[in-house]
């Protein structure tokens, strides 16, 4: 691996620009000329052979403040503007401090040169036993360095002598080695900052490394979880683990978030003082199983295979890719029981999937809901997938159409029940399956059930038939009917969709709505 950073004629040209304004302070009373360096990920990243559009400039004597003012101030001189184009400097906006945000201290940020740039001092941290926001100062490139969460992001870009420094001494070897590593002890340095336990998970997934064993053993430790729990927002840590989910290598992640013994420390529900931990003893049969399931992504719709299969109609993008390993952290809870409200036994409470997502990662309101369908629909998904008669299908016997049509209505409605994101659901419904396997061949029989199954609802075009518009409305019902919408509008019209699903050929809604009239009694009306 090189040492050698080469700039791009864009980085290039925002070397020159900090290192003309560093000049000009060091000509301005009571300012001494700053050092500046490039810090952190954008330093790895070029190492390693990737473009960032992010930059992090540290600066040893002010803050990003005090020098995003003074370059300001550099650029509106008349002497500057010939050479610099005034709008080559977004602007300015202070990040205030943020510590459930990872941010410690406040920050300048702004755009140069179409880059996204922050600007901060160096510093050093101390922290206290009970909270993970430390107290800050100035500190030298060595303190800067050493206070990171991992060897591979602590290497600066000095701009002056445009050099790489390695302040820990082993960030450079590390990177060689494809190793994440603590600058300092990994007991103390988690302890500080629980969350960068979760940061070298996410590096690691990302690039491909190994963590040093003497930092997995830390994170293994009690202590070191307990810290995790008790520190950090779970805010935080949902952003973590979405930052894995959405990287290059989601399975490694979960692979470590496993072997680690974190499970119940990031899937969790911190707002019940009753919360059970869940058994991830199968765990690992399902996501391995969604890895060969995303390999054979690429291969198409018109594949063999039903692994192949399977993934082309249920892996179309990187949506339902990200959908599919979220959906994945939550099998060890697909046997548990959603709790009853104690007053109303007629509704359920969201399972404790859907609250571990909630509270354990604050996911979004989406995230939330597909994952209470995905536990609500499971048993049902799976019920469908072994009912289908395919013997009846009209493509295999044309003479029994009628049967063939009700077993398309059936499908139909189960899908429109199920909802925008059935696929992810049944994706889920596939996997908790295989974790019950206890060989290859039952993986391998499960995966050829599932592909018959979908490429049935292919052949009978039902793939998209959750955005399936209804031709019938509750106007043209009511006006059919003679009385006013009322809770027998939403079975009217389920009845209505059959007979839409049953007739696809169909546009005008009179046969729809006859069929309504037909079986009016099956709505209570007289």
């Amino acid at each position: 691996m090189s040492k050698i950073i080469t700039l791009t004629d864009q980085e290039a040209k925002l070397r020159q620009l900090l290192l003309d304004v560093s000049e000009y302070i060091g000509t301005l009373d009571g300012h001494a000329k700053p050092e500046l360096r490039i810090t952190g990920g954008w330093v790895r990243d070029k190492l390693l052979g990737s473009q960032s559009m992010d930059v992090d400039v540290g600066i040893n004597t002010m803050t990003g403040l005090e020098f995003g003012n003074l370059m300001k101030q550099y650029l509106n001189r008349p002497e500057t503007k010939a050479r610099y184009d005034q709008s080559i400097l977004g602007r300015l906006a202070k990040i205030e401090a943020n510590p459930e945000k990872s941010k410690h201290l406040e920050t300048v940020t702004t755009r140069i040169l179409g880059l996204d740039i922050d600007l901060v001092n160096l510093r050093k941290e101390t922290y206290t036993e009970d909270s993970r926001t430390p107290t800050m100062e100035f500190g030298t490139p060595e303190e800067d360095a050493l206070r990171r969460d991992a060897t591979i992001n602590a290497l600066f870009y000095n701009l002056t002598t445009g050099e790489v420094e390695d302040f820990t001494g082993r960030g450079l070897q590390d990177m060689e080695r494809k190793v994440i590593k603590t600058p300092l002890a990994p007991v103390q340095t988690f302890k500080d900052d629980p969350l960068r336990v979760l940061r070298c998970i996410r590096f690691a997934s990302r690039l491909g490394y190994q963590i040093a064993e003497e930092d997995e053993q830390a994170m293994m430790g009690d202590e070191i979880k307990n810290e995790l729990k008790r520190k950090i927002s779970r805010e935080r840590v949902g952003v973590e683990i979405t930052k894995m989910l959405k990287g290059p290598n989601p399975h490694t992640a979960l692979c470590l978030v496993d072997r680690l013994g974190l499970y119940d420390v990031v899937f969790t529900n911190p707002t019940d003082p009753e919360w059970v931990s869940v058994s991830t003893t199968q765990w690992k049969r399902g996501y391995d199983q969604l890895l060969e399931i995303t390999k054979a992504s690429s291969v198409g719709v018109n594949s063999s295979s039903s692994l192949e299969k399977i993934a082309s109609l249920l892996l179309r993008d990187t949506d339902d890719a990200f959908l599919a390993w979220m959906l994945a952290c939550f099998i060890p809870f697909a046997e548990m029981v959603a709790r009853a409200p104690e007053r109303s036994k007629s509704k359920r409470l969201p399972h404790p999937a859907s609250l571990a997502a909630r509270e354990g990662i604050k996911a979004d309101n989406k995230i939330f809901t597909i994952v209470d369908n995905a536990i609500s629909h499971r048993e049902e998904i799976i019920r469908s997938k072994d009912e289908v008669n395919y013997d009846s299908q009209p493509s295999v016997v044309p003479s029994k159409r009628k049967q063939a049509s009700s077993s398309r209505e059936n499908q139909g409605q189960a899908i429109r029940r199920w909802g925008t994101y059935w696929r992810s659901s049944v994706l889920y419904a596939l996997l908790t399956e295989v974790t019950k396997t206890e060989s290859l061949t039952e993986q391998q029989t499960i995966l050829d059930v599932y592909a018959r199954w979908l490429s049935n609802l292919q052949a009978l075009n039902l793939l998209e038939v959750d955005r399936l518009k209804p031709i019938v409305n509750g106007n043209q019902l009511s006006e059919a009917l003679g009385i006013k919408s009322g809770r027998w509008t939403k079975k009217a019209l389920d009845i209505a969709m059959g007979w839409q699903l049953r007739n696809p050929e169909e546009t005008d809604p009179a046969g729809g709505i006859a069929e309504v009239v037909e079986r009016k009694e099956e709505l209570g009306i007289a």
